[in-house]
């Protein structure tokens, strides 16, 4: 009786909705990978037969992490954490290059990219980093700890060389502002990147234009409250030598891919058969979906391969193509659903262990939802980020099953259901 209640503890909610995007993964991923040789569903030789076995073998991962002890995530989180960055260290040595990065370990033809795995540890360190009693988030120089946490497997990752995974990083500061981290770094990064967006579209000169003009208004509506104009004048001459930097950053920093792929964002390039081709294609199987799709299988643009890797990266393709508008949408919801309900249960939690981590869940979850779409849909650049349960990987999937599962295991543990 005992254990039937410990799985009632369970939020059987978030597991549906976790088994419906595998499934619907699955299904798309078989359409886009479908091919003259295929022998059935249960072809394992096909990517989508791969992909079964990935599940399957999920299954056991979700009863390991069920079985283990909720307290034991949170009494070995820095050794977990530490372990995963020594694997990823051990990368530039041991490691295997794909696409001019060296991210994967290769296990007798199996592939395994640490760096999917390391969004848990790291979630898990940084939850109990922020759980400690004498952590204050408020306090400098907690907030530089905090920070340290997240910068280390980034920069290793960003080393490989693999930008849009550490981006992913970037998640972590939603956690930490619900814990009380000042909203100035959010305001401060959200400015960062309209900065660097706009420098790039309309030049140093304008951007500082820009800046200046912002400052202005800012300082004109609040000078009753005498402001320091030093503080401004700070403030206004590092955004300034921050604008003019990025033509530097972009031309030095970035590689030539990145470089072009942000041009074809911003307009200045037209590409359609080269770096751009992938997302010109994608938009085009989005729009061909209409309101109800073309119907499984049928999509044109997914059976005449005109999306490179369509199963993986640009996987909502196939389900706009498809699926059309209403399939997308329901997608959409699933995962708007799920992030929602992580939040939900996270506010819930008995601890601050438990709350951190459920955050930074729904952070990483939303993060790598909301790039991809946009991805697809020609918003963003390509970056090189899964849907989350649903393209083709078993690093990917396995990652993402361990990350949502252990918060299902510390939520069990924390929250009494009725």
């Amino acid at each position: 009786m005992a254990a039937t209640k410990s799985y009632v503890r369970f939020d059987w909610l978030i597991i549906f909705m976790y088994i419906a995007l595998v499934t619907m993964g699955w299904i798309n991923i078989y359409s886009a990978s479908l091919s003259d040789s295929a022998k059935g569903f249960f072809d394992f030789d096909q990517i989508y037969g791969k992909q079964m076995i990935w599940i399957g073998l999920s299954v056991i991962i979700i009863i390991f992490v069920l079985a283990v002890e909720s307290k034991f995530y949170e009494r070995f989180a820095s050794v977990i954490y530490i372990v995963s960055l020594i694997s990823l260290v051990g990368l530039f040595i041991l490691g295997k290059t794909i696409a001019g990065a060296t991210s994967w370990y290769d296990f007798g033809g199996v592939s395994i990219q640490p760096s999917e795995f390391v969004k848990a540890t790291t979630a898990l360190a940084l939850a109990k980093y922020v759980s400690d009693i004498q952590t204050n988030m408020q306090d400098f120089k907690h907030q530089m700890g905090a920070f340290i946490i997240l910068a280390l497997p980034a920069i290793l990752i960003v080393l490989q060389p693999d930008p849009g995974s550490a981006l992913i990083y970037a998640a972590f500061v939603f956690p930490l502002y619900r814990e009380g981290l000042h909203g100035v770094y959010l305001l401060l990064g959200l400015f960062g990147v309209i900065l660097f967006v706009s420098t790039l579209a309309f030049g140093a000169v304008w951007a500082a234009v820009g800046v200046v003009l912002l400052a202005g208004i800012l300082f004109y509506r609040n000078r009753r409250k005498r402001p320091n104009i030093m503080k401004y004048v700070l403030i206004v001459t590092s955004c300034i030598a921050f604008a003019f930097s990025v033509s530097y950053i972009f031309n030095n920093v970035f590689k030539q891919h990145h470089r072009d792929r942000f041009n074809i964002v911003l307009g200045k390039e037209v590409d359609a058969r080269g770096i751009g081709y992938n997302t010109n294609q994608s938009e085009i199987a989005i729009s061909n979906g209409g309101w109800f799709g073309k119907g499984w299988t049928q999509g044109t643009q997914t059976k005449g391969n005109f999306v490179p890797e369509q199963h993986t990266d640009y996987i909502f393709s196939t389900v706009g193509e498809e699926w059309g508008f209403l399939g997308s949408m329901i997608v959409v919801l699933l995962f708007v659903g799920l992030i929602t309900r992580i939040i939900y249960r996270a506010e819930k939690q008995k601890n601050q262990f438990g709350r951190v981590y459920g955050y930074s869940v729904a952070a990483i979850l939303f993060l790598h939802f909301f790039v991809n779409i946009g991805m697809v849909t020609g918003i963003f650049p390509t970056v090189g980020i899964p849907l989350p349960f649903f393209s083709y990987g078993g690093s990917a999937l396995w990652g993402f099953t361990i990350l949502l599962f252990i918060f299902v295991k510390l939520d069990g543990a924390n929250y009494h259901y009725s």
